[in-house]
């Protein structure tokens, strides 16, 4: 699937539809919002939808020794980007569609511990890609257990499964992170819409050819799922919409 059936109508910084934003920026520029909103005390919940026009290997918190191993080795022109949360590698693009939610510390989703504040972002999305016409589930914990994992693939986000994150067809579909400051809790989640070039993702981390279809039999899409392209402002709207209908009213953020 090429990268231009799902990539946004223009090549803006912003771009709006209906109220809601779609914001188009590298990987480290979202790193560097999301940074943000945790420096202060969070009163509101804030959030963003991004897509990206270029590839970018984002990598977890525990994984600075691989951080800085691929920029010594230099193996891809792919942007390379440290996040403060944690979990495996990320290969953002522009077939991925996220989204940044920042909400207080207080706030009543994040009530039973960081497991159960997974649980109703998870099922959202699982929700609204239902409504699309796919067969999107949010993993439980318990069907979790009964999942082994591939070892080879515990180094990349999408190699593996935690609780709560979207499955299709038994692959994974929609990863979630989150990190917990003082001044309030970054929850991010990352969907799939067509097939990633995996081979970035291995080059950039210098992984054998093995795990590119590793990666692809760990994972799905929504345009395998649906056998076509989706638009991926279609899909932001309903997102940020339904985001908007859980959360409430939204704090506005309009610094770059």
């Amino acid at each position: 699937m090429p990268a231009a059936a799902l990539a946004p109508s223009t090549h803006g910084r912003r771009l709006t539809t209906s109220g809601s934003a779609l914001t188009l920026a590298r990987a480290a520029a979202e790193q560097d919002w999301n940074t943000r909103q945790l420096a202060t005390p969070v009163t509101a919940p804030r959030v963003r939808v991004w897509t990206y026009p270029a590839p970018g290997v984002v990598f977890g918190c525990a994984q600075a020794a691989l951080h800085e191993e691929a920029a010594r080795a230099a193996r891809t022109d792919c942007e390379l980007v440290q996040r403060r949360a944690g979990g495996g590698a990320v290969l953002t693009g522009p077939w991925m569609l996220s989204s940044s939610v920042v909400l207080p510390p207080d706030h009543r989703l994040l009530a039973g511990g960081t497991v159960s504040s997974y649980r109703w972002l998870g099922v959202l999305h699982a929700g609204l890609l239902r409504d699309f016409g796919m067969p999107a589930h949010a993993l439980a914990p318990d069907e979790l257990a009964r999942r082994p994992g591939d070892p080879a693939l515990g180094w990349a986000c999408f190699g593996g499964l935690s609780p709560w994150e979207v499955i299709a067809d038994g692959r994974k579909l929609v990863g979630l992170a989150q990190l917990r400051r003082q001044h309030g809790v970054l929850l991010t989640t990352g969907t799939l819409l067509y097939r990633p070039e995996w081979s970035l993702l291995c080059d950039a981390l210098g992984r054998p050819a093995d795990d590119i279809a590793r990666l692809d039999a760990a994972t799905t899409s929504c345009a395998e799922l649906l056998g076509t392209a989706m638009h991926i402002e279609t899909l932001a709207d309903g997102l940020q919409q339904m985001l908007a209908d859980v959360l409430g009213e939204l704090e506005e953020d309009d610094r770059a």
